[in-house]
């Protein structure tokens, strides 16, 4: 066995060596070679296809990754929008159903470049390193042809004088195989590499007609998405600048439903038992009115309706509003545009400074 094999060995170096040797011969213009520019053109061809595949294999690989990477991203900035976004706020239930839409979208996309666009380019791009292996045979086949060929050759101009039949027998079978060998492959070559050339342009239209369309798709769905994400953030917006009736309403109702602690409201009606017709002012007329209150009215800076102690801190929420500490003087007085008045709110200003604004009652008490 190990016997076969180092014949088999001295066989291939033998042949490594004579092929070594005629393209030596070949450079240096000591002997001819077997010339076929229709071949070299298709060669040529596809050198130049197989680097434009590999080329935009490359790119595509790394627009991928770069797609993948938006897609996370993406998905951060939407949990990080829908943190920040208070659920008491309009529209909170839709931007939650538009965040896992785009979450959704961004998924689908990956998948569709990868399955339709990707694997497709990956088998085209596969198909050049056989080919290429094939050409590369060829070539030493040629080779090989070449080196029979001169051979024979010399054997003939030998042969002419010692008329050695038996040697020039042999060495026209051998070059006979050694032509037929290289035919056969360069036949084959002759009709392979002009269809894969030829495909080229069939692949490049199928595979960016897909990756166009997917794109369009996505970007089209991804703006009719941001384009309702926009929508309820206008909404706030408008809300927000009519006064924020509802902002307010919704953001004191929050206090007084999910603490644990008496709610403000309570905890006045249990200090200031005797004194309902203060919270009946406050419900129907937003405290303007001070009929059966047991407010101080003495001794008051003229438009002031009666003073309020801050029971709880209160920071405001909007540039209407007025911020203060427990223990602060509210002085109370009327709305400048009675149409403004909102149910719960009074309008004061703080004793010693020039602050004045909205402020929920239920935050104070009359003294």
């Amino acid at each position: 066995m190990s016997e076969n094999k180092g014949i088999m060995l001295a066989k291939s170096m033998q042949k490594h060596a004579g092929r070594a040797k005629e393209k030596i011969l070949q450079n240096l213009g000591k002997v001819d070679r077997t010339a076929d520019e229709i071949f070299d053109d298709h060669l040529n061809n596809f050198n130049r296809q197989q680097t434009n595949a590999n080329k935009l294999q490359k790119e595509f690989n790394n627009y991928i990754r770069c797609i993948r990477a938006a897609q996370t991203a993406s998905k951060s900035l939407m949990d990080a929008v829908c943190e920040v976004y208070e659920p008491q706020w309009s529209g909170y239930d839709a931007l939650l159903a538009q965040s896992a839409a785009s979450e959704s979208l961004w998924l689908d996309f990956a998948h569709k470049l990868g399955d339709q666009v990707l694997i497709p380019l990956n088998t085209y791009t596969g198909q050049f390193p056989e080919m290429k292996k094939k050409v590369e045979k060829r070539n030493r086949k040629l080779i090989d042809y070449d080196g029979q060929r001169h051979s024979f050759q010399n054997l003939q101009a030998n042969a002419n004088k010692r008329k050695d039949d038996v040697k020039l027998t042999k060495g026209r079978e051998q070059l006979e195989e050694a032509r037929r060998t290289y035919e056969i492959l360069n036949t084959e070559l002759h009709d392979e590499l002009p269809a894969l050339y030829d495909s080229r342009i069939l692949f490049l239209v199928t595979n960016l007609q897909t990756l166009f369309a997917t794109e369009q798709v996505f970007h089209n769905e991804t703006a009719k998405i941001y384009a309702e994400l926009e929508a309820i953030v206008d909404k706030l917006a408008t809300e927000s600048q009519r006064g924020s009736n509802t902002l307010r309403k919704q953001a004191i109702n929050a206090i007084k439903t999910s603490s644990p602690v008496q709610s403000p409201v309570n905890k006045l009606n249990n200090a200031n038992a005797n004194n309902s017709n203060y919270q009946n002012q406050i419900t129907t007329n937003g405290g303007s009115s001070l009929a059966n209150s047991h407010a101080n009215t003495a001794d008051l800076p003229p438009g002031v309706l009666y003073r309020v102690k801050a029971t709880y801190g209160y920071v405001k929420e909007d540039v209407d509003e007025l911020s203060f500490e427990i223990g602060d003087i509210i002085r109370v007085i009327e709305y400048d545009d009675p149409e403004d008045q909102e149910e719960g709110w009074l309008m004061g200003q703080k004793e010693g400074t020039n602050e004045k604004g909205l402020f929920p009652a239920n935050f104070t008490r009359p003294i």
